[in-house]
């Protein structure tokens, strides 16, 4: 008997027939037709209380019926249970333990937060495979969330079914792993498996505080492992160590078949290549990482200051002054992070670096702040120079940094280990006014370019504040490295990016219905104005840039070839191969050009 005919038969016996749902579908069950619309909650085709009630049993109890994360504050409710709930929504870490809550509360004219009306909170791949089949035969919205970290809304919608991969968050350290078929081909090698669900304070402090080793994450301790290697993954030392996603060595995934996946170089290595860097929610549900670790630097440091000019024109030189100081002594693997520029004609530098010791740093800093220092009349550091090196081991430990850098961190009330940067506070609960992004090329710092660069900056910096995020632009990194980051779906303009430009603003955490905390769109507008304006004045040195696909114009009419450029069409592809129905749906994701701006209708 084949294998299709054992499930007809099984479908027909009416104490079994509940299962067939759940069971992973072979291609022409995937394939044979293509779903014009989804189903709502408002639909007669939506599935009944009896469905859902199967699928709970078949999750060990893990279906949720989700509420707002606000809940709290209806109409009649306690004034005193709504307080304690805004307050708990500022704590990141408090809001990643919500499915029904996000990190930023919304976009000005794009979405606002809004929560599915079931999830499965899955603790296993089966739970996975169990949601994604349920989905797929019940032709339903469906949504992926880890961290929930997504600016561009990916990681909610109303009238959905959350695939919710918290509680998937096992960390295991291996001495010598080698991914699965490559006995023949890879050698064994130091790496760390990670849960889709855990956060990268996790990840840090079970391989940097505890084992003494390095796995390149992201920068901010919130977001999640498995959403930041599938959009290419940028940490503090990327200059040195690439991207997250080009330290991936295999990853599990369930495809819309219902089907567990092992993917790397050696099996399904299409799929392998389009999770490094291909963006989140778009081929699948990650379950779980491998990353390779590595020997710990013996020193990380930082290097930050204000310094304000006394006149534009003073501005002007200012920023032309330290991208030549730049190009010269931080073009280089041991210098990360960012500066910021403004119209209030400040500099504001925070870099992080690593393998300097606090002799070395000293040396490199000294004639930029003799400069700064001998021009009194034109530049003024309206915060001193902090220049520190410190022992690698303590970047991520919360606890020494409780005691020794307590105005650098907040910490998580309810983990001595937990904490975020307290130049990441701003984004908690943020409602966007505008965001965008700009790969700025290495050869706008050749010596008959460098004055371009900085009337670029300088016009940009008149309509609004933005920053030059070194970390993000992997020009100046090893060369292994680069050609790590090269097999992954990233936009190549990285390779030869210096610094990807960032220009963003947001107001307070904004709910809708909620006096008090409503959006003012008036001032979220005028600000989205100013933004494009800026952003236009650095394109006009780079018309055709790149953008990072985590942190963009949500609005990007040319998406595909800003996020991915020529490597769009192969990502397309193997969207068509795993998800021929697209059952996997995020704005400006791979093959959402098809569906409308919801992810419910497909486009003729």
């Amino acid at each position: 008997m084949t294998r299709k005919s054992f499930l007809k038969r099984l479908a027909a016996l009416p104490i079994l027939s509940a299962i067939w749902r759940y069971l992973p579908a072979q291609a022409s069950d995937v394939s044979s037709s293509l779903p014009l619309r989804r189903v709502r909650p408002s639909d007669a085709a939506w599935p009944d209380a009896a469905s859902w009630e199967k699928l709970k049993q078949v999750v060990g109890g893990r279906l949720l019926k989700v509420e707002s994360p606000i809940a709290a504050c209806s109409n009649g409710a306690d004034a005193a249970a709504c307080e304690k709930v805004i307050k708990d929504l500022q704590n990141p870490f408090y809001v990643g333990d919500q499915p029904g809550a996000t990190q930023a509360t919304g976009w000005v004219d794009a979405w606002i937060s809004a929560p599915s009306i079931y999830a499965v909170a899955a603790e296993t791949a089966e739970d996975v495979i169990a949601a994604v089949n349920f989905a797929r035969v019940n032709n339903l919205r469906l949504v992926v969330k880890g961290g929930g970290h997504s600016f561009q809304g990916t990681s909610n919608a109303p009238d959905s079914l959350l695939i919710w991969t918290r509680a998937m968050n096992k960390i295991v350290l291996h001495d010598a792993f080698v991914g699965q078929g490559c006995d023949k081909s890879q050698g064994p090698q130091p790496a760390v498996t990670i849960g889709a669900g855990a956060m990268w304070i996790d990840a840090y402090n079970a391989v940097t505080t505890q084992a003494g080793r390095l796995v390149q994450g992201g920068g901010c301790t919130t977001v999640g492992v498995a959403g930041l290697i599938q959009s290419g993954g940028f940490g503090n030392f990327s200059k040195r160590f690439g991207t997250a996603a080009a330290g991936l060595i295999e990853a599990e995934m369930v495809t819309a078949d219902g089907v567990v996946r092992i993917a790397n170089t050696c099996t399904n290595p299409d799929l392998f290549w389009s999770i490094k860097g291909g963006g989140g929610g778009s081929l699948g549900v990650l379950t779980k990482v491998t990353l390779r670790t590595r020997d710990l630097p013996e020193f990380f440091g930082a290097a930050s200051m204000t310094i304000e000019a006394g006149s534009d024109a003073a501005f002007r030189q200012l920023i032309s002054r330290f991208v030549a100081f730049y190009r010269d002594n931080l073009f280089n693997p041991h210098w990360g992070e960012s500066i910021v520029l403004g119209p209030d004609n400040r500099l504001a530098i925070n870099l992080v670096s690593q393998g300097l010791a606090q002799e070395q740093l000293d040396t490199i800093w000294k004639p930029f702040l003799g400069e700064i220092e001998n021009s009194s009349q034109q530049f003024t550091f309206k915060d001193r120079p902090r220049i520190k090196s410190f022992e690698a081991r303590y970047m991520w430990a919360g606890e020494v940094l409780r005691k020794y850098a307590p105005g650098a961190i907040f910490p998580d009330p309810a983990s001595k280990d937990r904490f975020w940067w307290a130049s990441d506070n701003g984004d908690v609960g943020a409602y966007w006014h505008g965001f965008d992004s700009v790969w700025l090329p290495e050869t706008l710092l050749a010596n008959d370019q460098q004055e371009g660069l900085a009337e670029a900056l300088y016009s940009a910096s008149r309509y609004w504040s933005f920053q030059l995020d070194f970390k993000k632009g992997l020009a100046g990194a090893p060369p292994e490295e680069i050609a790590a980051v090269r097999d992954t779906a990233t936009n190549p303009a990285v390779l030869t990016a210096f610094a990807l430009a960032i220009i963003a603003a947001s107001g307070p955490p904004a709910y809708p219905g909620l006096s008090g905390h409503e959006p003012d769109l008036v001032l979220a507008r005028r600000h989205a104005s100013k933004i494009a304006q800026a952003a236009s004045e650095l394109r006009k040195v780079v018309p055709q840039a790149g953008s990072y696909v985590s942190e963009s114009n949500y609005f990007n009419e040319s998406w595909q070839e800003a996020f991915w450029g020529p490597n769009y069409p192969r990502l397309r592809a193997i969207k068509q191969k795993y998800d021929p129905t697209g059952l996997f749906f995020v704005h400006h994701g791979v093959g959402s050009e098809e569906w409308n701006a919801d992810g419910f209708t497909r486009k003729s």
